[in-house]
């Protein structure tokens, strides 16, 4: 089986809609996050990195204008690239008061390169009147929210500090869906104590809320993170890249064939990686899950077929 039969890759999503490869550009516009400022908790999600997950390439002290400018010359110049999407990467990227973010967005409209505005977020942090401002960038662009879930087991949002629910994302995402927008959700597969169930669970919640997009992540280490003590102490185990890819393709499974799978693995860069060394090769393990699915003789959404019309 080919790569478009195994599952439904983000790159060929673009590629077929745009018509050339797609470049995402990430982005750092301020903002904080509701666990961190003291609104909900400090110290972030215990997973999460002083950086708030910004791309290596990315100066914070920049404008959101000279970022994007910035990316767009290298992208042209090193690789040829014509089309882009704006990603709101680092920390809650609704996190502000409308006219904050009105602003931020609009930063993006000069550049008519970019065809998408993707906005990553916690389901915690959005309303109706922030999703109307958000959705009114579609008439233009192609909009996407990311919602971090990470886990449908709310024990383990609360183990990771995370300060929301299950049911907060599965509110937010029915709000959003209200507004055209389509919805994409942040999982991370190796949690502490989780098991092939609660993964499962997780990929039936992507169903059952009718999602459109998924970022798959491996459980990892990043400097810096509450759990990076935890680990070097001993205190956390962390899965074994051959116990990764089963559970990817797992949870690959139990998910419909239109969800649009985003990433297939998670990692940090250049020195804020820590642990497990094998999540540093990405294609490596992508292609260790393309080959288990096809010994399995499975793919996406193959043990829920029937199921979820």
């Amino acid at each position: 089986m080919n790569l478009m039969t195994l599952y439904n890759d983000y790159n060929s999503y673009l590629r077929t809609k745009y018509g050339t490869k797609v470049y995402r550009i990430g982005l750092d516009a301020g903002f904080t996050c509701p666990n961190r400022d003291g609104s909900k908790g400090t110290g972030g999600c215990l997973y999460c990195g002083e950086d708030g997950s910004r791309s290596s390439y990315t100066d914070p002290r920049d404008s959101v204008t000279k970022q994007i400018a910035d990316r767009i010359k290298y992208l042209e110049e090193r690789r040829g690239a014509e089309k882009f999407i704006a990603y709101f990467q680092a920390f809650t990227n609704t996190y502000a008061e409308y006219e904050k973010l009105k602003s931020v967005y609009d930063s993006v409209l000069p550049f008519d390169k970019v065809v998408g505005i993707s906005i990553g977020t916690r389901p915690d942090c959005v309303d109706a009147r922030k999703l109307e401002l958000i959705s009114s960038y579609s008439d233009k662009r192609e909009v996407w929210i990311e919602y971090g879930l990470q886990s449908a087991n709310d024990r383990t949002l609360e183990k990771m500090n995370r300060g929301h629910t299950s049911n907060d994302f599965v509110k937010a995402a029915a709000l959003t869906k209200k507004f055209g927008i389509k919805v994409s959700a942040h999982v991370i597969l190796g949690l502490p104590r989780e098991t092939k169930e609660d993964i499962i669970n997780t990929a039936r919640m992507l169903a059952k809320i009718r999602a459109d997009g998924v970022k798959i992540h491996s459980f990892h280490i990043l400097k810096g993170s509450a759990l990076e003590g935890l680990y070097r102490s001993g205190e956390i185990k962390l899965p074994e890249e051959g116990e990764y890819v089963d559970m990817a393709c797992d949870f690959l499974e139990n998910i419909p064939r239109d969800i649009i799978v985003q990433r297939l693995t998670g990692q940090g860069s250049g020195d804020g990686h820590i642990a497990p060394s094998w999540a540093l090769d990405k294609t490596g393990i992508i292609r260790a899950i393309e080959a288990e699915l096809t010994r399995r003789g499975s793919r996406q959404g193959s043990s829920i077929t029937g199921k979820f019309e």
